[in-house]
């Protein structure tokens, strides 16, 4: 197993864990099968060895080897298969890749994503790629690429080829037995292209959506290209059997279905809505539809907002929602587009807003329908409503969809099945913790209690289970683990970590497993109380900076006699003294002994606030609210909806039953529920805000009585976009401001850690072959690290960790609140902790390590700016103390290798402004 290549891939691509796991699972199948590289091997002793590691493998199902790797959609197949590809070329020197699309849209797709310098390039982040990028040949110009690609001297070709067609066109080119146009002989490297691939040493297939690859004499002939191995993608490994029922694929190796992708939060939570004590039966079929398609616009329009404010409330970038309708046909959909844009609907105000999507185009006009819709996540784009019939499948990987009403009569778990997966892509990558924010809508009035009895089946998709491909342990449960700083445990007065360190040769002579606990300094339970009372009466000198304006100024021969007398005095046998004729100990050297190893097992961190002097006033500035994505739509009927997984109810309904005589008084009342708004010191501004809401409504057209029921329902909401919008334009007004150093070093925070029962801790050195795991981790073994166990949010700190070891003089990794730095102002002030602190001859460092794609975002840049003014203002302490200064840096972390040394980070610095 090439751990070092695997853990370079899946670092600098970044993969979320159900991809490392996938990549994983690859490298554990060529691990046990090297015969996989090979063309010279026994298909069914491979088989037979693989079915030993994957006890859901049964078969290949193909003349070559095939494993199939089951993603829930959402979760990213495509960037898998970019991580696929740069090990086995890294790691095996494998240079040419056959990859398979099931229609034009996904081989567009897949085109432009294997193509440098697009939006989602699949290689971004590997440097080996860099300046020598894959050659991408399709099925529209291998005629050119594929014939010029030997006629260039070795090493300066391309070395991986990645060869991308369209699997429908080639069915379509068999039709009547002819041959497909890439089979036919041609003059293309003195034979057809086809042969030329087939003759390939080293040619691995992959079959995106490969559920769509089990028929059809095109897929048969894919046989013939004679791959070392086939890698299969998808997210339903099964083919349909009619009546409903289904075949499971036999070849399945890594399988993480829905369920586990909403457990993980990688995907949005599915709710289904309908009205409170709906009846269908009570309505024709057409007032059913239009009350679906009404309702459907009040989610989306209060879900616009939502989305805008938590923008707003977050610094990221704004998300424009739409709403997705099913038609059953053709000629419903034009129906429906008619309604949609005329005034019967909502007065005409979605004139404009909608597009309809049929499969009755094809050709060119398909290829502008689907550009036309892949814009609909533009912010700038008009579309909010998208009209289709049953054609948006896969490869249409929107992440705006936020609410679906199906129109086309269906089962509930066909409802379930086609109507979520188009909108379970999460706009942010991540869920949020906002609700509306991580939330699918299916308006389902006439199905809801189906849908609800459906999802709750064992064997719904919502509820599935992956498939168990390791025997769970019995001792897979977690447990609470709180790591003092060193120094406690090596005085003794904190428990040493129960959990046994595994070394496996790193650090031990005989490689097997032991504890690695340190020795405690003090052998007797008197002198360990005794040291407890030093720790007490040091702490006195650590909050007054006047005492002891450093650590080590602990240690001049004037404060130990302070200490010591101090200690002496809480010791004596009138309270109950240690120092008795039958214990008796040196007291002076417990003093020394527990000063020397405070001195040694802290770095100086100073507490440092910067608050205002004088007279203080806050306030907001007047400012014209942006109203332009508040359509808020009336409706009398509460909407109620109901999670599919959690099945936690939610409600759209007027949270007051009182008619206000005044509009604005709906929001002002929202507003001074804020903690930073009081309202006689900003009544003039908040009915300022709250008129130019209700002048934008009475602009677009809404009655009184519409205008009272959208105020009424919304005003919270309403008043939350007002309020995200005046944090931007608060104000704090103070005579001066000052900085304060209350304590010149503090005291080392423990960490609560939550770590696996049973398992052992690893040494830091340790490679990690699964970094998706590593946050359940637990690692030790070193010897200048300020705490005895760490544990780390990648493996990119894990490495650095390495390198401290090697330059710094000591190290930690802090906890919550030992800093106190905040970096936002307002009244949200969310506190920053950063990855490292590190201490050398000269300068002592704050460091943090992050992904390069996230480096410029602006809340890593916040952080990074509120780091480097708390490190000016530390360094400004330390000038007059006579101590280190302080330096941060953000380092980016494909930046962080072993041949590095810490002074080479220097480059890193963040200067504060």
């Amino acid at each position: 197993m090439n751990a070092r290549v695997l853990n370079a891939v899946s670092g600098r691509l970044s993969l979320r864990p159900p991809q490392a796991e996938s990549l994983l699972h690859l490298v554990r199948a060529l691990t046990a099968a090297p015969t996989l590289l090979g063309h010279e091997r026994d298909l069914s002793s491979i088989l037979a060895t693989l079915k030993a590691e994957f006890p859901t493998l049964e078969d290949f199902e193909r003349d070559f080897p095939s494993l199939c790797f089951a993603l829930a959609t959402g979760v990213g197949k495509t960037r898998l298969m970019g991580a696929f590809i740069t090990y086995l070329h890294l790691a095996h020197g494998i240079n040419n890749f056959f990859v398979l699309a099931p229609n034009l849209t996904i081989y567009n797709k897949l085109i432009a994503d294997f193509t440098r310098n697009t939006r989602k390039y699949v290689f971004k982040g590997i440097a080996e790629f860099s300046q020598q990028p894959p050659l991408i040949i399709t099925g529209d110009n291998y005629d050119q690429s594929g014939a010029a690609i030997d006629d260039q001297p070795r090493g300066f070709a391309n070395d991986v080829r990645i060869n991308i067609f369209n699997i429908s066109k080639i069915n379509s080119e068999v039709r009547g037995g002819k041959e497909p146009r890439i089979k036919r002989m041609k003059e293309v490297l003195g034979d057809s292209y086809f042969n030329y691939l087939a003759n390939l040493p080293d040619l691995v297939l992959l079959m995106d959506e490969s559920h769509r690859y089990r028929a059809g004499a095109g897929v048969r002939s894919i046989n013939d290209l004679k791959p070392l191995f086939g890698l299969e993608l998808t997210a339903t490994p099964f083919v349909e059997a009619g009546s409903g029922k289904t075949v499971p694929f036999k070849n399945v190796v890594m399988d993480y279905p829905l369920s586990r992708a909403m457990e993980d939060g990688f995907v949005k939570e599915p709710a289904v809505v309908t009205q409170r004590n709906f009846d269908s039966k009570a309505h024709t079929p057409e007032e059913v539809e239009k009350t679906k398609l009404e309702d459907g616009v009040r989610l989306h329009e209060t879900t616009k907002v939502e989305l805008l404010t938590y923008a707003r409330e977050n610094d990221v970038k704004i998300v424009k929602p739409f709403m997705l309708v099913i038609a059953r046909d053709t000629t419903h959909a034009g129906q429906l587009f008619a309604l949609l844009e005329s005034s019967a609907f909502y007065e005409g105000r979605y004139s404009g807003k909608v597009i309809q999507v049929d499969s009755s185009r094809s050709g060119a006009e398909e290829e502008e329908m689907i550009s036309r819709l892949l814009a609909v996540e533009s912010v700038d784009e008009p579309t909010e409503i998208v009209i289709h019939v049953n054609m948006l499948k896969e490869g249409w990987d929107v992440t705006n969809l936020y609410t679906i009403v199906p129109l086309r009569a269906a089962n509930a778990r066909t409802l379930i099945e086609q109507s979520i997966g188009r909108g379970l892509r999460l706009p942010y990558g991540k869920r949020t913790g906002n609700e509306a924010v991580d939330r699918l809508n299916i308006v389902a009035h006439d199905k809801f209690q189906e849908i609800i009895d459906e999802a709750n089946r064992s064997d719904s998709p919502i509820r599935l289970k992956q498939i168990i491909l390791d025997a769970p342990s019995s001792e897979d449960k977690k447990v609470s683990v709180q790591i003092s700083s060193g120094a406690m445990t090596l005085l003794g007065l904190a428990d040493t970590p129960t959990m046994p360190t595994r070394t496996e040769g790193l650090n031990s002579d005989n490689g097997s497993d032991h504890d690695d606990s340190p020795i405690p300094m003090f052998a007797t339970d008197a002198e360990r109380s005794a040291a407890l009372v030093v720790m007490q009466v040091i702490a006195k000198y650590e909050v007054n900076r006047e005492l002891a304006p450093t650590s080590s100024a602990l240690l001049k021969p004037e404060i130990q006699r302070e200490i010591l007398a101090e200690v002496t005095e809480r010791l004596k046998p009138t309270q109950g003294s240690l120092i008795t004729e039958d214990v008796q100990f040196d007291l002076a050297s417990v003093v020394t002994k527990t000063t020397e190893i405070v001195v040694q097992h802290t770095i100086d961190i100073p507490r440092i606030a910067v608050v205002p002097t004088g007279e203080v006033t806050t306030g907001f500035y007047p400012f014209t609210l942006n109203v332009g994505q508040l359509n808020l739509q009336p409706g009398e009927r509460e909407i109620v909806g109901q999670m599919l997984r959690t099945n936690k109810q939610f409600t759209l309904a007027s949270d007051i039953g009182l008619k206000e005589t005044r509009l604005e008084n709906y929001v002002v009342h929202a507003l001074v529920d804020f903690d930073d708004i009081d309202y006689f010191s900003h009544a003039d501004l908040l009915y300022d805000l709250a008129g130019q809401a209700v002048s934008h409504f009475r602009a677009k057209g809404y009655s009184d009585d519409e205008m009272h029921n959208v105020l009424a329902t919304h005003r919270r909401l309403i008043a939350r976009e007002i309020h995200a919008q005046m944090v931007a334009h608060f104000w704090e007004h103070a005579t001066s401001y000052e900085v304060q150093v209350s304590r010149g070093f503090t005291e080392l925070r423990s960490c609560n850690y939550t770590a696996t029962a049973g398992h052992t801790a690893h040494h830091f050195r340790e490679t990690v072959v699964e970094t998706s795991r590593i946050k359940q981790m637990l690692f030790c073994g070193f010897e200048r690290c300020l705490y005895p166990l760490q544990k780390f949010d990648s493996d990119t700190e894990r490495r650095f960790c390495i390198i401290l070891e090697r330059d710094a003089l000591k190290w930690f990794k802090p906890a919550k609140g030992q800093f106190q730095i905040f970096y936002k102002l307002g009244t949200e002030q969310p506190e920053y902790v950063p990855d490292f602190v590190a201490e050398t001859n000269s300068t002592i460092y704050m460091v943090e390590t992050k992904a390069s794609g996230d480096i410029n975002t602006h809340e890593v840049q916040a952080k990074a700016s509120s780091a480097a003014r708390w490190c000016r203002h530390a360094s400004d302490h330390a000038i007059e103390v006579g101590s280190k200064p302080w330096k941060y840096l953000l380092v980016r972390h494909d930046e962080v290798v072993e041949s590095k040394r810490l002074s080479d980070y220097l480059r890193f610095e963040v200067i504060a402004t």
